[in-house]
């Protein structure tokens, strides 16, 4: 008993230092799981979360019988699966640029100028496309179309264009992340490893093929895994604040989060909205379970669980 206590004592400064982060995780993760019982009522301010009355699945019915359900879900999984596979990409080959071609002073630089745009917040995303794209005033449609002998696009009225800026938006804003990630991996990397291949002969594309990369496969994993676990969810402010909540844009930029959130604004349905968002994570829970599934039978070692 003795021993136990003494080792207690040991980590309290570590349990202290857990402490808030656990409190945070139960109050902002784990309470609210409660609420989900929401999706199956007919939520009444009045009557409360409780004593709303039951209606089963209607909720769900409600979700999937309009006729955008299909825009929506077709959105929603081809955008994310378009952003998980170009930031990975893009991710990894400016982790490896960095790290094998920049000094440490440059490479502070360049870390600090491609975490930026992961730093803004939708609205201020917003205003600098709209800086670009703007019909009248637009940095687009001024200069650079000008220039082109093009004549100027009324940018939030064209719906066919905005599957490339949405795409390119999200790769500016979130390639930063992911490729900070890498780096770090990449600079856990045994120096030794390049220094023999050097020794051998081997070329920088054959230490990059044979070393850096088969390096980063638990990381490149992990993440993916994390992403496709919320390929059902999108990036709001990303759909909603950059095209401006234009309604001319609605069959290329709304998605399931868009769509229960002007729900909600407009027919204050909180049971849909609570519907969608229990759907969401049911499908993310299995995507996750499937994923690694295919993981474990591959390659055992690198899977999540």
């Amino acid at each position: 008993m003795g021993k136990k206590l003494k080792k207690l004592k040991r980590y309290v400064p570590l349990y202290l230092m857990f402490l808030p982060g656990a409190l945070y995780l139960l109050i902002n993760n784990y309470v609210p799981i409660a609420g989900l019982v929401v999706a199956f009522k007919q939520y009444n301010v009045r009557k409360g979360i409780w004593g709303s009355d039951w209606n089963g699945l209607a909720n769900f019915k409600f979700l999937f019988a309009t006729p955008d359900a299909w825009v929506i879900t077709r959105n929603t999984l081809l955008y994310n699966a378009a952003f998980i596979i170009i930031n990975l990409v893009l991710g990894i080959a400016f982790a490896i640029f960095i790290c094998d071609t920049l000094n440490n002073k440059l490479k502070k630089v360049y870390q600090s100028a491609i975490l930026f745009p992961y730093l803004m917040s939708a609205v201020i995303l917003g205003y600098i496309v709209f800086a670009f794209l703007s019909q009248s005033s637009g940095i687009v449609n001024k200069t650079i179309l000008p220039a082109l002998g093009i004549d100027p696009i009324n940018w939030y009225s064209e719906p066919k264009y905005w599957p490339f800026i949405l795409v390119f938006v999200n790769t500016w804003k979130g390639v930063g992340y992911g490729c900070l990630i890498y780096i770090s991996s990449i600079n856990g990397i045994d120096p030794t490893l390049y220094e023999a291949a050097e020794l051998d002969g081997a070329t920088k594309w054959q230490q990059i093929k044979n070393i850096t990369l088969p390096s980063l496969v638990p990381t490149i994993i992990t993440l993916t895994l994390m992403n496709v676990g919320r390929i059902f969810y999108s990036d709001f402010g990303l759909f909603y604040q950059v095209p401006r909540n234009s309604g001319m844009l609605f069959s290329t930029t709304n998605v399931i989060d868009t769509y229960v959130y002007r729900g909600l604004m407009e027919q204050s349905n909180v049971g849909m909205s609570a519907a969608a968002g229990f759907y969401q994570s049911i499908v993310g829970f299995i995507l996750v379970l499937a994923a690694n599934a295919i993981v474990r039978k591959v390659s055992k070692e690198n899977a999540l669980f």
